[in-house]
């Protein structure tokens, strides 16, 4: 991926995304694209580069945001008609600190409204196509910006992940998706879902361009009190290390390492493999794939280590309690009164709230909002909520016992390889069971990583995550580059 410079201008950069935009708008990537003031900020930085002026590390990229970060470009709708036509007068820290780079804004992509679901088939909007095959869900929530990464429309995009949503629409797509530890991103200015597992990341192609992103954007923010100090850029772990020169794109061209960052290659890492995701609910191919991989990094010199790992198996109930209960508090606020769409079949402000709220809100988030009110009722918490968190604490703890065993585990994103739109849509329980491997490390705060895996007989892409103790960002994203 080229940078705007004296041979390559920001505004040819721009131009040839958004014309790709257009030849793909049958996948239905994005919600709106901002051609006009994409195109006039991008004369503004080749002005600025003519007149030798530093113009950041993402001179003329541009980029897709997942339609639930807040900026005064467009509609920030989240993909939910309850939020039609609401224009926010801020704009994420995310945002800010990409834009102040010099990546160039041009469009929000499409999810599942509120990010509820996991197949971006719930948008108010209409389903996004998956990128190999358009009879298949692109994954979801961050689906919009899985397909955007994956038909090189922009480099990179962002996403947000409560229980999976970067990282399974990644695999479906086969590109890089990173959940990063909990709270190394600022979430200041992002539609809320469940505040105790939101992570913001990226989907990039390559692992490098993510490292990139992650230096810029990880940080602590004065408006997110739940932001981490800075690790990524100053852990000096030993197993970080640089990549070998290779294709030119972002990050060869834009970082600038100091010698803080050089550590040592490691000599052999041990890899743990959870044995309890190895059975017959888990799709045959995806599990030849994890063989592969396994075997490269033994080839490598890496030790695998096996793990048994039984609390994992509560995890989706647990999350499935938990993020509900969040999320019916999240919503309320959207009431019809303070923005966004307004019932007109109202006699009075009971009719505003409940007419509001039943016309504004897709099934899934009342079905997510009455399990939440459900499980948060005075009858039910001690029995629903209050023992979900207990369990919370005893898969953080579980994790925290396998990394005494080994630095990273390898397991797969999902169970299945992208399934047919309209297969699930219909089935809560079986849309629910695709999170099953992803929902842990969000209940956790742990970081995750997708790597792209091969493809199915049919041609399908297959992903594997990899997944790292608390700010072992950086690691996962160097250990990435030996499987690719």
């Amino acid at each position: 991926m080229k940078i705007a410079d004296k041979n390559t201008t920001a505004v040819s950069l721009v131009e040839e995304a958004l014309k790709k935009a257009q030849k793909f708008a049958d996948y239905h990537v994005f919600n709106f694209l901002d051609n006009e003031n994409a195109l006039k900020k991008a004369a503004e930085i080749d002005k600025r580069i003519k007149k030798g002026e530093n113009v950041g590390r993402l001179a003329g990229v541009p980029f897709a945001i997942k339609d639930n970060f807040l900026a005064p470009v467009g509609s920030t709708t989240a993909s939910a008609h309850i939020l039609e036509g609401f224009v926010s007068p801020v704009t994420a820290t995310v945002i800010k600190k990409l834009e102040a780079e010099g990546a160039i804004l041009v469009g929000r992509t499409n999810l599942d409204a509120f990010a509820h679901g996991s197949s971006t088939e719930n948008s108010y909007y209409g389903p996004t196509l998956n990128s190999a095959d358009q009879t298949r869900v692109a994954g979801g929530s961050s689906g919009g910006s899985a397909v955007a990464v994956a038909l090189d429309i922009v480099p990179f995009a962002t996403g947000t992940d409560t229980g999976g949503s970067i990282r399974q629409p990644a695999a479906f797509n086969g590109i890089y998706g990173l959940k990063p530890t909990y709270g190394a991103v600022s979430r200041y200015g992002i539609v809320a879902m469940a505040s105790s597992t939101d992570s913001i990341g990226f989907l990039t192609r390559t692992p490098e361009d993510m490292d990139l992103l992650m230096s810029i954007c990880a940080g602590q923010d004065p408006y997110d009190m739940t932001t981490l100090p800075d690790f990524y850029n100053t852990n000096t772990d030993d197993l970080r290390y640089f990549a070998p020169d290779g294709e030119r794109n972002i990050a060869s061209e834009a970082r600038n390492d100091g010698p803080e960052r050089a550590c040592r290659k490691s000599s052999s890492i041990r890899v743990g493999a959870i044995k309890d995701f190895d059975n017959d609910t888990v799709h045959p191919e995806i599990r030849q794939a994890l063989k592969d991989k396994v075997e490269q990094l033994k080839q490598k010199g890496h030790e695998i280590i096996e793990l048994d790992m039984p609390m994992l198996k509560y995890a989706l109930a647990v999350y499935y309690i938990v993020v509900p209960a969040e999320i019916s508090s999240n919503l309320s606020r959207h009431d019809g009164v303070r923005y966004g769409f307004r019932s007109d079949k109202v006699k009075n402000l009971d009719d505003v709230y409940a007419n509001t709220r039943n016309e504004g809100f897709m099934a899934e988030n009342k079905r997510r909002i009455m399990i939440g009110n459900f499980v948060l009722s005075s009858g039910f918490y001690d029995a629903y909520y209050l023992k979900a968190q207990k369990v919370r604490t005893l898969i953080i703890e579980e994790y925290a016992k396998a990394f005494e065993k080994c630095d990273f585990i390898l397991t797969p994103v999902a169970p299945n390889p992208p399934f047919k739109l309209g297969e699930k849509v219909n089935d809560p329980v079986a849309m629910y069971l695709e999170d099953v491997m992803s929902t842990p490390i969000n209940l956790a705060g742990l970081p995750a990583l997708t790597i792209p895996a091969g493809t199915t007989k049919d041609n399908l892409p297959l992903g594997l995550q990899l997944i790292g103790p608390r700010r072992s960002d950086a690691n996962l994203i160097e250990l990435s580059k030996e499987l690719m």
